[in-house]
């Protein structure tokens, strides 16, 4: 296992990333135009869909892990001893705590030394290293992936990959996860049992939980809201909330960031930053700390602190997912007061209605060019494809082994965990945990598939949100407009240091410190940063792929 050096971490440049995954219209079987014949050293002579992948001799790949504190990583995992069983393959893993993960990519990319495999890579993060050369493209090489194609034509993904995805050279540089249905997880835990006291519904709109959150207050110590997910670099704080928030004001903020966002009634690109619906959002959560419903610590303190925060009463609404309000906050909640419940509620509705936008395409991998230089380049590309993309290894890394973590079977409903085993409250009997225990649905690993297999995962509880979701009407995707090397290398710059004040400045607006009078002002700020500037080259591109390809 390797360790990056504090040198390592001084040396590398800052960037962040532009939001854009890549894409390619057809199947990718030109090679790049490499010679492949020299780099099959360990593939299969015959590897199609449905067979498992088993290299022909043992090797070893290395490999980026996100270590989840959740979950903390283990070398001795059965996850990767089935793993090498059933494939003959090993991993070299870099291991890299979360909080540090997108940091640290960049610093191994940056200097040289980055793992072959890099997982949990999320759209646009890819882009940052297209110009250098650092990562390889990969749909140059997707013919020897039967199971990725196999998908993508099954589940009629193309066109997804091509409107969300596609680079201007007509190359794609991630994985992506595959989805069959799009489907949303995160969301808001509010504490029922105080809504009853109160003779409250469930709140269904942002304003609602305003009035909520209203009568809440004297029964919170002083806070009836404060929120988790702060740390990442994506967002000023309160990362999920803010990500969809914007979902339901139509501008992008938070986990959802990109610095652009499409304005379907101008037909064009906009800052989303400079919005009037990303003003909208500042001055909700604004009112929210100064009417004090909302903990301004929701913004910067650490997961931990929020989390005590709702188990000991101190709050009683906060941010989660389908996983982290059974395994967490349940959990955490009812060893102090077993009479206390809480639930995820349906995402709450602002100005664009019940609509969502999501997309079925998910975190992926990059694979770094020098895994190109590799005899065992070819089983390399054909073990990725088993792993993440084939039934059969989505199985194994979500679900474990059959007979000894589960029973059953995902195609005809008979599929439950074994007895002694559980996974976010699917088996709350169980003793052993799925992922802290043994490694499996580890989030590197296990994302993607039909939507039975994803229904695999959800408690009666979960299905119900989900019925709820499904129901809103997805909005139309943002078109294509796939930059050139040299645009993505100026709007990179460009975004980086828009992106840097829009996080500072929306802070500031949601704590009080500076006053939402100055949103023009700060506008100006913006442009002179290059906004007006960015917007004109995402344009013209969006522009130019329409004239080329209508």
């Amino acid at each position: 296992m390797h360790q990056l050096t504090r040198r390592q971490l001084l040396a590398a440049a800052g960037g962040a990333a532009t939001f854009i995954l890549v894409g390619c219209g057809d199947d990718g079987d030109d090679s790049g135009g490499q010679d492949l014949d020299s780099k099959r050293v360990g593939a299969m002579e015959n590897y199609g869909v449905g067979d498992t992948f088993k290299a022909t001799e043992e090797l070893t790949f290395s490999i980026a892990i996100l270590d989840n504190a959740a979950y903390p990583y283990k070398a001795d995992w059965q996850f990767f001893q089935e793993l090498t069983k059933r494939t003959n393959v090993k991993f070299d893993p870099t291991v890299i705590p979360g909080s540090d993960y997108n940091q640290k990519r960049s610093v191994m990319i940056a200097a040289g030394n980055a793992p072959w495999i890099i997982p949990k890579t999320y759209h646009p993060s890819e882009e940052e290293y297209i110009a250098g050369g650092a990562i390889l493209p990969v749909s140059d090489y997707v013919h020897l992936m039967p199971h990725f194609q196999d998908k993508v034509k099954k589940w009629n993904l193309q066109p997804d990959i091509d409107s969300q995805l596609k680079q201007a050279d007509g190359k794609y540089y991630l994985l992506p996860g595959l989805h069959e249905d799009a489907w949303l997880d995160y969301s808001l835990a509010i504490r029922t049992d105080i809504l009853s006291q109160l003779n409250l519904q469930v709140p269904t709109t942002w304003d609602e939980l305003t009035n909520v959150l209203r009568a809440m207050k004297p029964l919170a110590g002083p806070y009836p809201f404060s929120d988790r997910w702060s740390k990442q670099p994506e967002g000023p704080g309160a990362n999920a909330l803010l990500a969809h928030m914007s979902d339901a004001y139509d501008t992008r903020a938070g986990w959802d960031w990109q610095p652009y966002h499409w304005d379907s009634n101008a037909g064009k690109f906009v800052f989303p930053g400079a919005t009037d619906n990303y003003r909208k959002i500042l001055e909700y959560l604004n009112a929210l700390v100064n009417e004090k419903l909302m903990d301004p610590e929701s913004f910067t303190q650490e997961d931990d602190l929020a989390r005590q925060k709702f188990a000991t009463g101190k709050s009683f609404v906060i941010s989660c997912n389908a996983q982290t309000v059974v395994n967490e906050l349940r959990k955490d909640l009812t060893e102090r007061n077993p009479k206390a419940t809480v639930v995820k509620i349906p995402r709450l509705m602002g100005p664009m209605g019940a609509t969502k936008r999501q997309s079925r395409l998910e975190n992926g991998v990059m694979i770094s060019k020098k895994a190109l230089d590799s005899k065992n380049f070819v089983a390399m590309m054909q073990f990725v494809d088993w792993l993440w993309y084939s039934d059969e290894g989505q199985m194994l890394a979500k679900w474990g082994v059959e007979g000894q973590t589960y029973t059953g079977s995902v195609e005809d409903d008979t599929f439950k965990l074994a007895p002694d085993v559980d996974w976010a409250g699917l088996n709350p009997s169980g003793t052993k945990q799925l992922n802290v225990d043994y490694g499996f649905f580890n989030g590197v690993f296990a994302y993607g598939g039909s939507t039975k297999f994803l229904n695999t995962q959800f408690t009666e509880e979960e299905k119900k949100f989900q019925e709820v979701m499904a129901q809103r009407q997805l909005r139309p995707a943002e078109p294509a407009h796939p930059l050139t090397p040299e645009e993505r290398e100026q709007t990179t710059l460009w975004a980086t240091a828009l992106k840097d004040h829009v996080n500072q400045q929306s802070l500031r607006f949601i704590l009080g410190q500076r006053p939402l009078s100055e949103w023009d002002a700060y506008v100006q700020e913006l442009k002179g940063k290059n906004m007006d500037q960015l917007m004109e080259v995402h344009n013209k591109a969006y522009e130019r792929f329409k004239k080329e390809h209508g």
